[in-house]
């Protein structure tokens, strides 16, 4: 997906109704040792990691249950879309656990730390309401009789996505993640490479073509 430039967006959804990701499968986890449990989250985080910098908007469509590794996955998207009835939680604690695939880092710069600390803390488990109430999900939609609301609702947000430029949204993706990191003087520093980047585009002289024209722009993401 990586380097497939027809890619624009990448929604991840489930084949399995009533569940996005519950996790590890702890019967699983319970024959390994400790050297083997290590390993095992090592490559889960680097997994992560991978769809974390996935160049192309990621959504994660979240019409179940998303547990412990399971809302790491989500959290390793962009944008999270869930249905109302869907359950989410770090729920590691409660294992005698603690998320180990990007929870503990990519949770507080979602919902900030205080709120961070309270669900990995309890392990408590929210619904797709509770998750909006606090950040955790860009939109929650009432599930439906297919049992795809979200998905659906992810669709309808990638079809936003889709007509803008490809190359300045990737730019875009790149500044705000890589600006995170850093204070504000560097992140500036980090946009104005990205914008740099992008101003030799073709992209970006058919976007004042259409405007000076009075037309829809035709994006083809050089």
């Amino acid at each position: 997906l990586r380097f497939d430039e027809k890619v624009r967006v990448v929604v991840f959804k489930s084949e399995v109704k009533g569940v996005f990701c519950a996790g590890a499968d702890l019967k699983e986890r319970a024959e390994m040792d400790d050297a083997e449990v290590g390993h095992f989250v090592k490559r889960l985080r680097n997994l992560m990691d991978e769809i974390a910098a996935l160049p192309v908007p990621t959504i994660a469509a979240i019409d179940g249950y998303a547990l412990g590794g399971g809302l790491e996955l989500a959290l390793a998207c962009d944008l999270r879309v869930a249905a109302s009835s869907a359950k989410m939680g770090l729920i590691e604690t409660t294992r005698g656990l603690l998320p180990g695939a990007g929870g503990t880092q990519r949770l507080p710069r979602c919902v900030g730390i205080g709120l961070a600390k309270e669900l990995i803390f309890t392990g408590r488990q929210i619904d797709g309401q509770q998750a909006l109430s606090m950040g955790l999900v860009n939109h929650t939609v009432p599930q439906n009789s297919e049992g795809d609301a979200a998905y659906q609702r992810a669709l309808t947000l990638a079809k936003e996505i889709l007509p803008q430029a490809p190359f300045a949204v990737k730019m875009g993706k790149l500044a705000i993640n890589r600006g995170m990191e850093v204070d504000i003087a560097s992140g500036m520093a980090i946009e104005g490479m990205c914008y740099a980047q992008n101003i030799p585009t073709r992209d970006r002289q058919e976007g004042m073509a259409a405007f000076r024209e009075k037309r829809p722009p035709q994006f083809i993401g050089k």
